[in-house]
């Protein structure tokens, strides 16, 4: 037997925040968004979880197809949830961090990515979403 729940509910998404530091800069690693919605803006890697899959896994695999970063140890910081957060309807985002010490990581820009960079964290350009907000606290929880 199938079971069906007639209530709807929110799309559940990851977004990884990766830092890194270096040379006593430290630098957040961006997308620039291949797709609809906010086309052509940055935002944190990220996207939704597929069936069957852990958010871990989710946030792996997003990270992966979108910048080509892989094994990078995560951690889960905060979930977000807000209605309006994603103009395509109600989406919960589980929110992952990465913090690295490295000069030089080569960035590959796939899956709905049109590119991958480095920003400072203190010329950060406009983002999509909510990831500002976002951005700014996860900022108040890591060592910098």
């Amino acid at each position: 037997m199938v079971y069906s729940y007639e209530y709807p509910r929110p799309m559940v998404a990851v977004d990884i925040l990766v830092l890194r530091k270096f040379n006593e800069s430290s630098f957040i690693l961006l997308i620039k968004r291949l797709n609809q919605p906010y086309v052509d803006q940055w935002a944190m890697p990220g996207g939704f979880v597929d069936k069957d899959e852990s958010l871990i896994d989710a946030a792996n695999r997003e990270l992966f197809e979108e910048t080509g970063l892989n094994g990078l140890k995560l951690r889960q910081f905060k979930a977000f949830g807000d209605p309006g957060r994603d103009p395509r309807g109600h989406s919960v985002s589980i929110v992952f961090i990465a913090e690295i010490e490295a000069e030089l990581i080569e960035l590959k820009a796939g899956d709905d990515a049109k590119d991958a960079e480095w920003f400072n964290i203190n010329n950060l350009p406009p983002l999509a979403f909510d990831h500002e907000l976002i951005i700014e606290k996860a900022l108040k929880s890591v060592r910098l």
